[in-house]
């Protein structure tokens, strides 16, 4: 996945991202797709709150999100049960990710590997945002 342009959010945000997670997963429309995994390919951005200017701030987790929360929050969806489509998936994987408050927005990028012999994998990418108050 390519790296995303920068958000034009003020404050500054801190992209934290999970790049090429590969998972077996239940989904698909078509009945040879039933009851079997297919190798998916999950990639995850997401903008945080970031101290402006040229400051370190605290080392310290609290200042950030968690990638094993995020990692084990995209398995147990996968392990949920199976999907229809990928675009279901994203969404689920967009909400779980902005459950944190302190996430102002995400881009999931969700694809099916070998379903053709000459390309590499098809899927979709979306973004999601926080409402604003």
């Amino acid at each position: 996945m390519a790296i995303f342009a920068a958000w034009p959010e003020q404050p500054p945000l801190r992209r934290v991202f999970l790049k090429d997670m590969v998972l077996d997963a239940n989904i698909g429309i078509y009945p040879h797709e039933q009851g079997v995994t297919q190798r998916i390919r999950v990639n995850i951005s997401f903008g945080v709150v970031d101290e402006p200017g040229l400051t370190v701030g605290r080392d310290d987790l609290s200042r950030t999100v968690s990638y094993e929360r995020i990692v084990l929050m995209v398995r147990r969806i996968i392990a949920e049960g199976h999907v229809r489509l990928v675009e279901t998936l994203a969404e689920r994987i967009a909400i779980g990710v902005l459950a944190d408050e302190r996430v102002v927005v995400v881009r999931v990028r969700v694809e099916k590997l070998d379903i053709f012999d000459d390309l590499d994998a098809v899927g979709v990418e979306i973004e999601r945002r926080r409402p604003t108050p």
